[in-house]
Order: structure tokens, then C-alpha cells, then sequence
């Protein structure tokens, strides 16, 4: 037993003696790991950092841990450079929604939380459940996750500055200042636009994969680029359903003896893309024939605004996913029926 790490590594073996297993607890500016390596346990804590990493990396190797199964919270950009360096090096990664390993710890009644404790709970969480690899996405599309992802921090950007500049008692000085930051985002924002074009055009699978989901009325380029870049590998999900909950979109049902709640979406998966959605699937309600007729239907059932547009977010994925996978443009008579 590793003094302040409890309950026991050991637990929750699963006959996967030989199989080293790494847990990381990653932080914006520290990495903290601990390695289970059949009945030793050792732990590590780096700057999360590039000279970090590669520390890291040489304290797996000097630890004879040439291959582990590393498990992960998916935190967005702080975990995914130590993601891609242990992939590139031949290890298994798994990037885990962190409601799981929550849940984990509060399935141990752990009551006590440092970086240390929770790199050894991922570690235990990995160990019993053996969560699925992740397949790091090809170089073009990390280069359009962080370009559509930008993208969409200079619009927040320019909405913020724009709802200042509208805002009543704004002074001369002040408005031009809103008026030069609005004309430099606007630049940047058309900047960033031909570069992700740019990207597409020198990655002609990727531009095919664009030009399919514009088939569907509702998704423009600019969606159809963050779908990519959010679900890099959407054709390789099992079914609709698990596209709905890598998005979040999935329905959470609850009902307990004489307690129901409303009907919910779980929101444990990519907010961006929900977000993405949100705009095309109101477009959709208009121009769609497909997904207008599916929302009057909700309509007429008493469904609020809001359970329509989200279950239209959904149903757009859901098409999305299926053009992707078949290769075909958007047919409105075949999807019909």
C-alpha cells in the first residue's frame, strides 16, 4: 500500500498482470503521474510543459515502462500535448470524460484530494476498467481543431466587443478603442478563415469530407470545419447513438419511486460541438425540408423551443455522421425513407 494513496492499488487487478498502467492527473502547469507496474507503484510530478514531458517520458523509459496503458481526464488543450507524446512513443492512451473518474472516486468514498491521490485513482480507474484506446487524429486535422477553435474564441471575442460598443454612455475614447480591437478581430477572423480553406484545399479527403456535410441545408463551411475538427474520427463510431454522446446530446432520463424529472440532454461530452449546432439547427428548421417537418411534429407534441432545437442538434449530427459514413451527399428522399 502506497502511503497516502488510498484504498489499495492492488484492488481491481482483472488478471492484467504484465500490463503496466499509468494514470496522469494533468494540470495547467503540472503533470502528476503514477505508475502501477504489477504489485510496485511509483508516481511523478513535471512541468506540463515540452521539456516536461520529454522528463516524463525518460522517467517511463528508466523505469523499463517501454509500454503502458495511460489513462487521462479529456481536458482539451492541457492534456492533449502529453496525449500525443505518449502515442507517438507506442503507448495505449485513453482520454476519459471526467465525470467517470468522479464518479469512480465517489464510488471509493475518497474523501481526501491532491494531484498525487487523483493520478493514483485514474490509475485504479484504468486497471478495473480498461477504457477504450484513443486514436489520435491525423496532423491536418490537429491543425483544424486548433484553427476552428480559434476561430470560435475571436467571434466570442468580437461579440463581446460589439455588446460593449452597443452599450449606452460609451465615451469617444472608449468607442475607439471598441472600433480599432473590433476592425483587428475582423481581420484576424478573415485571416484565420483563408487559413483553414487553405488547409482544405491541400488535404483533398478532408475537403471531400467538408463538401458532403455541406450537402445538408443548414451546415455551412464554417460548421462543417468544426465538425471535423471536433470528431475527427466520427466514421469510425459505432452508431448514432454514440456520436449523440461524444456530443452530449444524448437524453438523460430520470425516475426514481414518485420523482421524474424533465426529460434532459446529458451535456457529458464536447460542448464546442453542441455549441457548433446550436445556430445551423435553427437554419436547419428553415431551409431543411427534412428537419422542418421533423420539428413541427415535436411542435404539435407540446415540445418547448428549446427540446426541439436540441433534438434537431441531435438529428443533424445524426445525418452528418451518416453522409460521413456512406460516402453520399445529403438526399432528402432517401433520408426520408
Amino acid at each position: 500500500m502506497v502511503k497516502g494513496v488510498a484504498p489499495s492499488y492492488e484492488r481491481g487487478d482483472r488478471g492484467r498482470l504484465g500490463v503496466d498502467v499509468l494514470g496522469v492527473d494533468v494540470g495547467k502547469r503540472e503533470l502528476h503521474a503514477f505508475l502501477l507496474q504489477g504489485g510496485r507503484a511509483a508516481s511523478k510530478s513535471v512541468p506540463n510543459s515540452p521539456a516536461g514531458i520529454a522528463q516524463f517520458q525518460t522517467w517511463l523509459n528508466n523505469r523499463k515502462a517501454h509500454r503502458v496503458h495511460a489513462c487521462l481526464e479529456a481536458t482539451g488543450g492541457w492534456s492533449e500535448d502529453v496525449a500525443f507524446a505518449l502515442a507517438d512513443a507506442g503507448h495505449v492512451v485513453s482520454l476519459v470524460n471526467p465525470s467517470r473518474i468522479k464518479a469512480f472516486a465517489q464510488s471509493e468514498l475518497l474523501r481526501t484530494k491532491t494531484d498525487k491521490i487523483d493520478a493514483a485513482l485514474i490509475a485504479r480507474f484504468c486497471n478495473l476498467h480498461n477504457p477504450e484506446p484513443w486514436t489520435p487524429p491525423a496532423p491536418e486535422i490537429r491543425v483544424l481543431q486548433g484553427l476552428v477553435r480559434r476561430h470560435q474564441s475571436l467571434v466570442a471575442m468580437r461579440t463581446d466587443e460589439q455588446n460593449r460598443l452597443d452599450a449606452p454612455l460609451v465615451g469617444a475614447v472608449v468607442k475607439d478603442s471598441l472600433e480599432a480591437t473590433l476592425a483587428h478581430l475582423e481581420r484576424e477572423i478573415e485571416r484565420v478563415d483563408r487559413e483553414i480553406e487553405q488547409l482544405f484545399n491541400q488535404h483533398p479527403p478532408l475537403r471531400r469530407q467538408r463538401d458532403l456535410l455541406t450537402s445538408i441545408p443548414g451546415i455551412a463551411n464554417t460548421t462543417a470545419a468544426r465538425i471535423l475538427g471536433e470528431m475527427p474520427n466520427i466514421v469510425e463510431f459505432r452508431s448514432v447513438k454514440a456520436v449523440a454522446a461524444f456530443a452530449g446530446l444524448s437524453p438523460r432520463h430520470y425516475e426514481s419511486g414518485s420523482i421524474r424529472w424533465p426529460t434532459r440532454i446529458a451535456k457529458t461530452g464536447n460542448s464546442a460541438l453542441r455549441r457548433a449546432l446550436y445556430f445551423p439547427a435553427i437554419v436547419a428548421m428553415r431551409h431543411n425540408p427534412l428537419l422542418r417537418a421533423f420539428a413541427e411534429r415535436l411542435r404539435a407534441r407540446g415540445k418547448s423551443n428549446m427540446s426541439i432545437i436540441v433534438a434537431v442538434m441531435r438529428k443533424l449530427l445524426t445525418i452528418a455522421y451518416g453522409v460521413l459514413k456512406s460516402g453520399r451527399a445529403f438526399d432528402p428522399a432517401y433520408a426520408t425513407s
